[in-house]
């Protein structure tokens, strides 16, 4: 079936908002006379969301005793700061140029609460141009469960097969190949040191954004 539409995972697939994270949690450690922190090591726990990064920031267990009004902290201070610094991936602006000049549909589908990823596609410039925007708030089950997938289809009167989705975490892939999309995972996200997007078992792995053009390419041509 001719490709109709690419759906995208927000953090570490469409956009760079690692920065941001990084930036938030230095600032937790310095307000406490704590030194800067090795920014690799919150990079990488990005994927298990704000308690693996607080986990992380502060090497404490989620169960002690203080941990959840650090969380809390960070949220608080997230959504004051959420596109401060937070990008498109290198390469990612001209790949949308090119879905919009096919006369595709682009959208994202994230795990990323709604009161956080709106403001940051509206001040990135790009909530006017995403025709889609599925999040927690909108479902009852978050990825790897496909209803956030098979919600955007839906809103987008699509056939699943005839979707594109691309992530960075296993969850990405398992939702969309429940919900009966192709799948792309990508290697240059937040990717775990233990985890291998070779292993997920998607349609096609790219490693910038930038091989997402020939993908789409033989999608449309149907190679």
């Amino acid at each position: 079936m001719r490709l109709k539409a690419v759906l995208f995972d927000m953090d570490g697939t469409l956009l760079d908002t690692a920065p941001d994270f990084i930036a938030i949690c230095q600032a937790m450690r310095a307000d406490r006379g704590l030194p800067a922190m090795n920014e690799q090591h919150i990079r990488d726990e990005i994927s298990g969301g704000a308690r693996a990064m607080v986990a992380v920031t502060f090497s404490m267990d989620p169960e002690s005793p203080g941990f959840e009004e650090l969380r809390q902290e960070f949220l608080d201070r997230y959504l004051k700061g959420c596109a401060v610094h937070s990008h498109l991936f290198d390469g990612m602006a001209e790949v949308l140029a090119d879905i919009e000049a096919a006369n595709l549909i682009w959208g994202v589908v994230t795990n990323k609460p709604v009161r956080f990823a709106e403001p940051i596609m509206q001040q990135l410039g790009l909530a006017e141009r995403s025709k889609v925007l599925i999040c927690p708030d909108h479902v009852k089950n978050s990825k790897p469960d496909p209803e956030p997938l098979t919600l955007a289809c839906k809103m987008l009167d699509l056939d699943p097969a005839s979707v594109l989705f691309v992530g960075d975490d296993l969850r990405d892939i398992e939702s969309g190949r429940s919900a009966g999309t192709k799948t792309c995972a990508v290697t240059y996200g937040y990717i775990h040191p233990d985890d291998n997007p070779r292993h997920w078992g998607a349609d096609v792995v790219i490693d910038h954004p930038s091989a997402l053009r020939k993908v789409l390419d033989n999608a449309l041509c149907g190679c």
